[in-house]
């Protein structure tokens, strides 16, 4: 089967959840971020690697448990008040959790001990929630993956993976021992090890029979259970009473269009995968008789996104390309990803609430959460959630209306976002975000991500033009903004162009106009990757018309820390570019950094010295510098994220403080005036962490102003774009 998607049924549903009337459907917002870093025992450094991967919530729905596997314990959450998430700290499982889940006062966790990939080993663990004591450990003979409890709550079904070792023969199956599927009986929400039964899969799959890969397990109301076996690419029913298989199929495979299977540094939905494998991960019922997976992939597969069967293997509904240009959509797609698996849905849940079934597909590489209504037959999509950084597992808990995402990634040794946990409510109301959607142009959407700069349009009132920067090498990118839309829309596309050719070594980080219906664009250079330090003249069209470098008296102390914003001063024989540099040029500027001027006449540089905040930790720089009346804008940002976030702040310098020296010589110093600080814009947005890079920030032709976040183009990021009108209060 070929499956095609039009994304314009995305934004129309996209613009309909943000601009939702009172009496419309409740949707589904962020209302809390939590950082599992916060969990840390006392005696681990505050830099440890911590990850929530597999959650779960108390019978109560008061207390989240997640699985930690490479802290080796499982961590509590206390979400009495859903909106202030606590820390109720972490219990460690001597062996490596792999998975929980909640039954009664009790939560069960798969533990991994194996000493090996061929001696593989682990134990089902019995933990007292209010107590966070360990009360029983059952032997399950082999490493333990997914972990489900019936819903009359008298078993828990396990997949035992014995997972292959991805550096032997390429990690071609098959790779003994073979894995299974195991039951153990409950005794009022405890596991009684006596009851622990063996269920043998091998010679079901038409891959590796003798090698079953067990991945995840779901179990419906008639005790049935769903189990996966990814590498596999195969799917079994399971009686989970007596044991007996009672149908087993192949997840198939899908033929692809309309997406983007190059790792090239292009967003371009127009290639195509035939016979790709499901190798499905996540799989959940969504009634008695149908399931949903998750189609990650693995070892030879992935087709990008997910399928609906019925028990019996009849294909009743596949997503195919659909949630992948979705993700595009909403700049969230992992350009560094796509030659493999693309956006790699990987957990699921479902649940119902106000009478709606949902589905929620957890899209690991794009930091996002899909969320369909289940129709029967077709879902339908009615929002996109951000996620943090790669979301592993979710818990619905209807009663109280909340959703909660696990998000694995903990990129504390290179100084990013910790891993955390989000906690959605669904209530009346308006779609938080996504705040920037492009439109379906040939039936795919514009490519887009890592935005960079901002300037307004003179003639249109809520026209705006972004640009990205190198994260897309070859596809360097002008987008056009249409700001009264809600969420805003990118409306076209310009990309940048030598010789009608995508330019190569640019680094774009800021824009303006030039007055002849063109931009002037600003590229940060980087000598180590051969990138100029150089301002350009684009027309229009996106060809680059004129080209200039910078004089050697400024490059004799330069770093890759260049030009971040560019602004046009002044008309005719007056006009002036002034560029912002983002950090401190040589020994002589600790404290400070150039803002430079090029006359477009006379074709002189100057410069004046702009005073930086301090900070106790990293660094401060400039993201961008934008004309407007009498004074210049400068957004002046630390490189911090989350809570160590201290300075997102907008200042202005008067007009009649630049006056550039020559440089090379003592500069003047301007004196600056804070206009507004964006901390509390980034915190209320979307109630997750605050980001880093707010780097665009402009005015549109009636003197609104805008900010933009770059996000670094999903690559160690949450993807997340926050775009957002900012209220100055009469202050420009």
């Amino acid at each position: 089967m070929t499956f095609r998607f039009s994304s314009a049924a995305l934004t129309a549903a996209l613009f309909a959840s943000a601009a939702c009337p009172a009496a419309a459907e409740p949707v589904f917002n962020r209302i809390a971020s939590f950082p599992v870093a916060l969990n840390l025992p006392s005696d681990k450094d505050e830099k440890t690697v911590t990850s929530a991967e597999i959650i779960t919530a108390s019978e109560d729905g008061n207390t989240l448990i997640y699985s930690d596997s490479p802290l080796g314990g499982i961590g509590f959450i206390d979400i009495q008040d859903p909106k202030t998430p606590k820390a109720l700290g972490a219990l460690m499982m001597d062996g490596e959790p792999t998975s929980v889940v909640a039954t009664g006062s009790k939560v069960l966790a798969g533990v991994n001990t194996s000493e090996s990939f061929t001696k593989p080993s682990g134990k089902l663990v019995t933990v007292d929630i209010a107590t966070k004591t360990i009360e029983a450990s059952c032997d399950l003979g082999g490493q333990p993956d997914s972990v489900a409890v019936s819903p009359d709550k008298s078993f828990v079904a396990i997949a035992i993976e014995n997972e292959r070792d991805e550096k032997v023969n390429d990690g071609a199956l098959p790779q003994m021992p073979a894995g299974f599927l195991v039951t153990v009986g409950l005794k009022n929400g405890a596991a009684d090890c006596s009851t622990l039964k063996k269920i043998d899969v091998t010679g079901l799959a038409d891959i590796a029979p003798e090698d079953p890969e067990p991945e995840f397990v779901s179990i419906n109301s008639r005790g049935e259970i769903a189990l996966t076996l990814q590498e596999n690419n195969h799917i079994v029913i399971v009686d989970g009473k007596s044991g007996k298989v009672t149908s087993h199929f192949s997840a198939s495979t899908v033929d692809l269009e309309g997406i983007d299977a190059k790792t090239d540094g292009q967003l371009t939905f127009t290639d195509s995968q035939k016979g790709r494998k499901r190798e499905p991960d996540a799989v959940k019922w969504l009634d008695d008789n149908r399931i949903v997976i998750a189609n990650e992939g693995d070892w030879e597969g992935g087709s990008r996104g997910f399928t609906i069967f019925d028990k019996t293997g009849k294909l009743i509904y596949e997503a195919g390309a659909s949630l992948e240009q979705a993700v595009a959509a909403i700049g969230h797609y992992p350009e560094k990803r796509s030659k493999a698996k693309g956006i790699e849905p990987e957990g699921l849940e479902v649940a119902t609430f106000g009478g709606d079934t949902y589905i929620f597909v957890l899209a690991e590489r794009a930091s996002v959460v899909g969320v369909y209504k289940d129709t029967g037959s077709e879902p339908q999509l009615t929002q996109l959630l951000p996620s943090g950084i790669s979301p592993e597992g979710a818990v619905a808990i209807p009663a109280r209306n909340l959703l909660i995402t696990a998000n694995e990634a903990d990129l504390v040794a290179d100084g990013g976002a910790r891993s955390h946990v989000m906690i959605y409510a669904r209530a009346e109301g308006e779609a938080a975000y996504p705040q920037l959607v492009s439109e379906t142009v040939d039936g795919a959407p514009i490519g887009w991500g890592a935005v960079s700069g901002l300037v307004g349009d003179a003639d249109k009132d809520g026209i705006l033009y972004a640009i990205s920067d190198s994260v897309y090498g070859n596809q360097p990118s002008i987008y056009t903004i249409d700001a009264t839309k809600k969420p805003a829309l990118i409306t076209s596309v310009s990309r940048v162009k030598r010789d009608g050719l995508a330019a190569q070594k640019l680094d774009m980080e800021g824009i303006t106009l030039d007055g002849k219906g063109g931009f002037w664009v600003a590229s940060e250079g980087n000598s180590e990757k051969l990138v100029p330090h150089a301002v350009y003249n684009v027309n229009a069209k996106g060809e680059i018309k004129a080209e200039i470098a910078l004089p050697k008296e400024l490059l004799e102390d330069e770093t890759r820390f260049g030009f971040e914003g560019i602004t046009m001063i002044g008309t005719g024989d007056d006009a002036t570019l002034w560029m912002a540099v983002q950090r401190d040029w040589g020994k002589a500027e600790k404290g400070m950094v150039k803002l430079v001027s090029y006359n477009l006449k006379s074709k002189e540089w100057g410069a004046v010295h702009y005073p930086l905040d301090k900070t106790a930790q990293g660094w401060v720089g400039l993201s961008e510098i934008t004309a407007h009346g009498d004074k210049v804008y400068i957004v002046e940002r630390d490189n911090q994220i989350g809570d160590k976030a201290k300075i997102k702040k907008l200042y202005s310098v008067d007009l009649s403080e630049l006056k550039p020296a020559k440089i090379g010589g003592e500069l003047p110093l301007v004196r600056k005036t804070q206009v507004h600080d964006f901390l509390p814009d980034l915190k209320a947005q979307t109630n997750g962490y605050v980001v880093d890079k707010l780097e665009g920030f402009a005015f549109d032709k009636s003197g609104k102003a805008f900010a933009v976040t770059d996000n670094d183009g999903v690559d160690d990021s949450s993807g997340e774009t926050l775009f957002f009108p900012v209220d100055l209060k009469g202050k420009n």
